[in-house]
C-alpha cells in the first residue's frame, strides 16, 4: 500500500519529513541527517526496512507496506525519560487513531492483549538522541517465530488504519510530551507512566539478565526512570535494561 507522505507534511508544517520505500534502518538515516545538521524534530519513514532496530541488536519485523517505521530527531536528553515520554506519546496516538488503548511494558514496549504492537529505541548520537518507533499497523500475520507476541492494530480492531493519521498524530503527540517533559521535569512523565502501565508496580515479572532471570514483583520506578524489582526475600533490585516479562507470558 502507498504511503501518501504529502499529507503527513501538510499536518506538520515546518518540520522536515523525509519519506523512503525501502530503507536498511530508519535509525541510521536519521542519525545521518542529524550529523548533517538536521534540525530537531526532523522525521525519517520508510514504507520498508531491511534491517529494522530493536533492543539489544534485536530486529523489528518490517513488512513493506504495513507498519509505520518512523525515526525523529530529537534535542539532546535523558533517554531513559524521553523513553518513557515517547511511551506516553505513542499510546496516546494510537489511542485517538484506532481508540485502542494500549499498556505500556517498561521500558519501551507497547501491548494489546499482552502482545506487542508497537516498540521504541532511543540512541545517543551526534550530541542528539534518534528516537525510532515502529507500530505494527495493517499486520495480518507475522513470521512464526512472532505469532505467540505479537499483533497488530489491525488485528485487534478488526479493521484497517491509515498510516498516515498515525504518523501526524504520533509526531504531534511526541513533541507534547517532550515539552511536558521540558516544563514540568522527569517526575510528571514518570508518575503519568506508572499510572498508565500495569507493569510499573504491583505486577509479578521475570526479568532476563546475563547472570540468570530474576523473578519478582515491580515496585515503581526509581528517580532516573528505571525499574524496582522486589524479590520473594525482600530484596529490591533496579533494572537498567529492558527484557521484562509477566509471570507466565
Amino acid at each position: 500500500m502507498s504511503f501518501d507522505v504529502e499529507s503527513v507534511r501538510r499536518r506538520l508544517p515546518g518540520r522536515r519529513v523525509e519519506y523512503f520505500e525501502i530503507l536498511d534502518t530508519t535509525m541510521r538515516e536519521a542519525a545521518e541527517l542529524a550529523a548533517a545538521g538536521a534540525a530537531a524534530g526532523t522525521v525519517v519513514i520508510a514504507g520498508e526496512q531491511t534491517a529494522g532496530q530493536g533492543r539489544h541488536g534485536r530486529t523489528w519485523h518490517s513488512e513493506a507496506g504495513s507498519g509505520l517505521y518512523l525515526s525523529l530527531v530529537l534535542p539532546a536528553a535523558s533517554p531513559p525519560a524521553v523513553t518513557l515520554a515517547l511511551g506516553l506519546a505513542a499510546a496516546e496516538a494510537i489511542a485517538r487513531v484506532t481508540d485502542l488503548e494500549c499498556d505500556l511494558r517498561w521500558p519501551n514496549d507497547l501491548l494489546l492483549n499482552e502482545r506487542k504492537a508497537a516498540g521504541i529505541l532511543v540512541q545517543v548520537e551526534s550530541g542528539v538522541l534518534i528516537a525510532g518507533i515502529g507500530v505494527n499497523v495493517n499486520h495480518t500475520a507475522f513470521p512464526e517465530e512472532l505469532t505467540g507476541s505479537a499483533t497488530s492494530l489491525r488485528r485487534e480492531a478488526g479493521r484497517p488504519f491509515s498510516r498516515e493519521e498515525l504518523a501526524a498524530e504520533l509526531c504531534e503527540a511526541v513533541d507534547r510530551y517532550l515539552r511536558m517533559l521540558r516544563a514540568a521535569g522527569k517526575e510528571k512523565i514518570f508518575a503519568l507512566f506508572t499510572q498508565r502501565s500495569s507493569y510499573a508496580r504491583g505486577r509479578a515479572v521475570t526479568v532476563d539478565r546475563p547472570e540468570g532471570a530474576l523473578r519478582g514483583v515491580t515496585a515503581g520506578l526509581d528517580g532516573d526512570g528505571f525499574l524496582k524489582v522486589r524479590t520473594p526475600d525482600g530484596r529490591e533490585h533496579l533494572i537498567i535494561a529492558g527484557g521484562v516479562r509477566a509471570v507466565g507470558a
